[in-house]
């Protein structure tokens, strides 16, 4: 007795179905599940034998075989459990056959409840590719499976998805039609309510507006971690395909809780600097998992006391910070997650913080402290960081000042602006259409400076001593701001402010 049902999992960032074929045949009592299943996957034969029993269905007390198809790729997760019980019933001819392609996923307690699992919306966007009409789903991933355009028929226990299978497949009605927000963070900051730092906020305007990597360099209590989290509100909203994006990334990590909808809002990630390697980039086992760098795709990557972290995982940031991308190879594939993050990150001047400071508190470190604080830091690193903002403290005076600054709302409008006239330039890569993500022809394309603005970047270049890299940034950092004030051509100006952003990485980080 032969039956086929259908489920999916998950690999890389996609979804993939996999076919379970189940075999009853006679002989002694046994259960035989082949694949190239992981450990969570084996285990799902003691889950749905009880499943199974507990539900009032009949276990066959015969020779089960389940293949797992295709068998060259590793399966991991326990989302196979309701199709490996729905096949046994297929094959014992305990439930009917049925013409409709339905898809299965969860998984079985002991008792035949169904528990949620991850990766749905991945695997559901995949079997809306290859034709499936119907997918089983448990209850609390319901919301979720209504992002895809499937009939979704949400399950609480094994005996209602039989139900379903039996009975009819009439999908029940959504609560709401939309998609509902699924919003990460509570964000209630606004830039009204930092007092001083224009210097500071119109840097992080410039960011962005091209989506350029930022460091925040001052003494402790100066504001840089209030900055840093002001820092989205000035962004503007995703876009659906974004959104999509993100959902998917937090659906493979297990981070889309309750009746989760889609993500609207950009994501802000701010990882401890104990961090590791695999936390950080993705990785972990033969199956790997997207990390804080995937998890802050489309929004902000923020790393508080940056020289904290260790230096070979922060060398790790090279290639995401490069192309947008981790990639993570394992014996037999290799694992692409997509990671276009905005790297925001702080530091102080030295271990004690005061280096420097402007204030009445002395700096107590020795240079070689100093020395060997700011070595964590390697030059290729901050070479890829676009804007290096120098945060002062903020007088007394101007904390007990009540001026009313401009809100995150004026700003995020100034910024939309820019963004919309980039969008325009790179409408023949609407994935990234950003200044910062420019590549070597499009700079010489649309970095043309005047005859000025020239003069001045040589004189920086050999005066800071800048590398090639940092060459190519201040003109897409002058790109930037010429586009946020509506002006076509780079002038001799925005080099200007693009320079001061950029004279930190060599007087401030490093010691002669």
């Amino acid at each position: 007795m032969y039956a086929r049902s259908y489920s999916g999992a998950v690999h890389g960032i996609e979804g993939m179905i996999v076919t379970v074929e189940t075999d009853i045949a006679n002989g002694l009592p046994q259960f035989d599940l082949v694949g190239l299943g992981g450990s969570a996957v084996k285990e799902s034969r003691d889950r749905v034998r009880a499943a199974l029993r507990n539900s009032g269905f009949e276990y066959p007390m015969q020779r089960i075989t389940v293949n797992l198809a295709p068998a060259d790729l590793r399966k991991e997760g326990s989302g196979f459990d309701l199709a490996i019980a729905m096949g046994i019933l297929l094959a014992s001819k305990q439930i009917p056959k049925r013409e409709e392609a339905i898809l299965l996923l969860g998984e079985l307690a002991l008792d035949g409840s169904l528990r949620p699992v991850s990766g749905v919306l991945p695997t559901l966007l995949q079997a809306q590719k290859e034709g499936f009409t119907h997918v089983i789903i448990p209850a609390e991933n319901a919301a979720e499976a209504r992002l895809a355009d499937l009939a979704v028929l949400p399950a609480a226990h094994l005996a209602e998805a039989v139900r379903y299978w039996t009975t009819g497949l009439e999908a029940p009605e959504a609560a709401e039609s939309e998609p509902q927000n699924n919003p990460l963070t509570q964000n209630t900051h606004d830039f009204s309510y930092v007092y001083g730092q224009a210097f500071v906020k119109r840097g992080l305007e410039v960011a962005a507006a091209g989506f350029h990597n930022v460091l925040l360099v001052g003494p402790p209590g100066s504001g840089k971690t209030m900055l840093a989290t002001c820092l989205p509100t000035i962004m503007p909203q995703m876009n659906v395909d974004e959104s999509y994006d993100v959902t998917k990334i937090y659906s493979i990590a297990g981070q889309l809780t309750g009746q989760a909808g889609l993500i609207r809002e950009r994501p802000f990630r701010a990882p401890h600097h104990t961090v590791t390697m695999p936390a950080l980039v993705g990785g972990g086992g033969q199956s790997p998992r997207p990390g804080e760098c995937s998890l802050a795709h489309r929004g902000i990557l923020f790393l508080d006391e940056l020289p904290e972290f260790s230096r070979h995982v922060l060398e790790a940031l090279r290639q995401p910070l490069e192309a947008g991308v981790v990639t993570i190879a394992r014996a037999k594939h290799v694992f692409t997650y997509p990671a276009r993050f905005l790297l925001v990150a702080s530091l102080n001047p030295c271990p004690c913080g005061f280096y420097g400071s402007k204030d009445q508190r002395e700096c107590t470190c020795t240079p070689p402290q100093i020395q060997r604080y700011r070595a964590k830091l390697s030059g290729p690193l901050l070479d890829r960081i676009d804007l290096h903002l120098e945060v002062p403290r903020v007088p007394v005076q101007h904390l007990h000042e009540r001026r009313t600054a401009e809100s995150s709302e004026t700003v995020r409008g100034r910024v939309e602006a820019a963004r919309e006239i980039q969008q325009k330039r790179y409408a023949h890569r609407p994935a990234t259409p950003f200044n910062s993500t420019m590549s070597g022809e499009e700079l010489r394309r649309f970095g043309q400076l005047d005859s000025e603005g020239q003069d001045l970047l040589h004189l920086a270049f050999e005066t800071l001593g800048l590398s090639a890299r940092a060459y190519d940034r201040i003109v897409k950092v002058a790109r930037t701001i010429a586009d946020l004030e509506q002006s076509e051509r780079i002038q001799a100006a925005h080099v200007a402010e693009a320079i001061r952003y950029r004279a930190l990485d060599r007087s401030l980080l490093a010691l002669s």
